[in-house]
């Protein structure tokens, strides 16, 4: 049931940005579900793949390499998502992170939950 929960939380969070951000788009509500599980799995079995092989640039950089990283997989999802447009690296970096900062906030309230 969490699982659920997390995913609806994350397709709010991408029909938010979508609405405020200009470079980013989802047509419906369903495409934004699809979108937050794609994401989800690229997440899950793409990015440690990534993460691996840029090892050397990402220690290079400080970590700051796991940014491009983020955006990389925002343009994955949009390469397979048909409803779901991003202009160009920099409107997936700033949706990412964006995302994750949303997604953290509406993940607070799942936990809050279990602490009363």
């Amino acid at each position: 049931m969490n699982l659920i929960l997390r995913i609806l939380l994350s397709a709010v969070a991408v029909v938010i940005l979508a609405k405020i951000l200009p470079g980013v788009g989802v047509d419906t509500y369903t495409t934004a579900i699809i979108v937050a599980i794609v994401l989800s799995l690229l997440n899950f079995i793409v990015k440690p793949i990534l993460i691996i092989l840029t090892l050397p640039v990402t220690i290079l950089t400080l970590g700051l390499f796991l940014l491009i990283i983020n955006a990389i997989i925002i343009l994955l999802a949009d390469y397979f998502i048909d409803g779901f447009q991003v202009n160009n690296i920099w409107w997936a970096l700033l949706f990412s992170l964006l995302l994750s900062f949303l997604q953290s906030i509406f993940y607070s309230f799942l936990n809050d939950d279990k602490n009363i």
